[in-house]
């Protein structure tokens, strides 16, 4: 498990490339049969991703959590942006087609997840928060995801906001999470640019091709940062910091 510790808005206006990447990105999620787990101190929030291939995976915990285990103390969003794939809770399977997104609350002890074929595997990719009420176990579909259509063709940037886990969606402690697709033709998001004052995010990106990457601007409105992102890959966004960017082709991203 890798650690990420905060760095203030003063910080990153000294850091060069190298450094924003070493702080700020999160590569590699996406392992075959091993979960990824990023802890940061940004609200404690952890990012993790799997692809299980040829056995089924278990959460657990680690000595850095102090708990017996994974969902003692926190509760997880998880999004499959694979083929399709199967996530046990307790004893309980629940299938999850691309796209499709669970959460799983405080007090859950045994989560597995699997592919339902190797040849075409699932991909989780996983957000965490510390927890102090127990919500019930849900699955939602992407075609019952509240969706928003934003954006329009001549700004490029036209796309769909999907929010499952949210006020009006899947109740949570502090978790929120949902995806955005840009439609074919747009490139630009989160537009107009902001911060969030409250709240850490993470972006992850996917649904690039290998010679495609996204411009994801960060740091100060007035002096601002970027990270070149490939595929299935996250960045950190603390919530003094810009976010934005811009492709060179659509994709999605998860938030």
């Amino acid at each position: 498990m890798q650690v990420r510790y905060q760095q203030s808005s003063e910080a990153v206006r000294n850091m060069n490339t190298a450094q924003l990447r070493e702080h700020f990105l999160i590569q590699d999620l996406m392992q075959k049969n091993k979960v990824t787990w990023i802890y940061t101190h940004y609200d404690r929030v952890m990012v993790g991703g799997i692809k299980p291939v040829s056995q089924k995976v278990l959460l657990q915990s680690s000595e850095l959590l102090k708990a017996d285990y994974f969902l003692e103390r926190r509760e997880i969003g998880i999004i499959n942006v694979g083929n399709k794939g199967i996530v046990t809770v307790d004893g309980k399977k629940y299938i999850l087609e691309s796209l499709d997104c669970i959460y799983i609350g405080l007090g859950s002890k045994k989560v597995v997840l699997e592919s339902t074929t190797a040849k075409d595997p699932a991909a989780f990719y996983m957000i965490s928060t510390p927890a102090h009420h127990r919500y019930p176990t849900r699955l939602v579909h992407l075609a019952n995801a509240l969706a928003t259509p934003m954006g329009d063709i001549e700004n490029s940037n036209e796309r769909i906001i999907y929010k499952y886990i949210h006020d009006k969606g899947i109740k949570s402690c502090q978790l929120v999470m949902g995806l955005t697709l840009l439609k074919s033709g747009s490139v630009w998001n989160s537009f107009p640019p902001h911060t969030h004052d409250r709240r850490t995010e993470v972006y992850f990106y996917f649904n690039l091709q290998d010679s495609n990457q996204v411009y994801h601007i960060m740091g100060e409105p007035q002096e601002t940062r970027h990270l070149v992102i490939a595929n299935e890959q996250a960045v950190i966004s603390p919530s003094w910091s810009m976010h934005y960017g811009c492709g060179t082709s659509s994709y999605s991203f998860i938030w």
